[in-house]
């Protein structure tokens, strides 16, 4: 569909690639029918282009998603092992499966719905932080971590909320410092 071309023939630079609409169709077209589509993406605006960050939306659908896609899986493992340790002298294997399956499933269901709230909570807490203070750095997931510790575990009185604050906190700020290495040290 589309290519590269970085011959000078063509006119084409670095920001720019030809696309021959037709290539499918081996039909012989010259140049002058070949399309300069850029390679970066497009914005409206200049101050868009500034931003590289999802907006709300993407992040809410993004840390939600991720949040309870990885609890349902841990979930299911931790409730594998749970269901292995629940076998009694005598099960047949047909028992056996059938506990390890409600095991896993209950479990799955419930850590992923947990760490799914997690996700809400902190991409709602974070594009708050953002909107509010129009900048976005490690300040701003350290804030999201620990309203999302906070609130997660307010029904459970202050102090279980403070804590749990300030373990969010500080487990936002570690993720995001990980991060920072990841991509300093990590050449992918």
């Amino acid at each position: 569909m589309a290519t590269n071309h970085s011959s000078d023939d063509h006119g084409s630079d670095q920001n720019t690639r030809l696309y021959n609409p037709y290539q499918n169709y081996e039909l012989p077209i010259k140049a002058q029918y070949l399309y300069k589509l850029p390679t970066s993406p497009e914005f409206l605006f200049t101050e868009e282009s500034l931003k590289q960050r999802r907006s709300w939306g993407e992040n809410l659908t993004f840390y939600t998603g991720t949040g309870y896609l990885g609890g349902s899986v841990a979930g299911a493992a931790a409730g594998i092992f749970s269901g292995v340790k629940s076998f009694e002298y005598g099960d047949t294997t047909k028992l056996k499966i059938n506990r390890m399956l409600n095991s896993s499933g209950q479990a799955g269901r419930s850590w992923g719905n947990k760490i799914g709230i997690v996700g809400l909570i902190y991409a709602g807490i974070e594009s708050g932080v953002v909107a509010l203070t129009d900048r976005d750095d490690v300040w701003t997931s350290v804030v999201a971590g620990l309203g999302t510790g906070a609130v997660f575990r307010a029904a459970r009185g202050v102090r279980s909320a403070a804590v749990a604050g300030a373990l969010g906190g500080i487990a936002a700020g570690a993720v995001v410092a990980g991060k920072q290495v990841f991509k300093r040290y990590a050449h992918i």
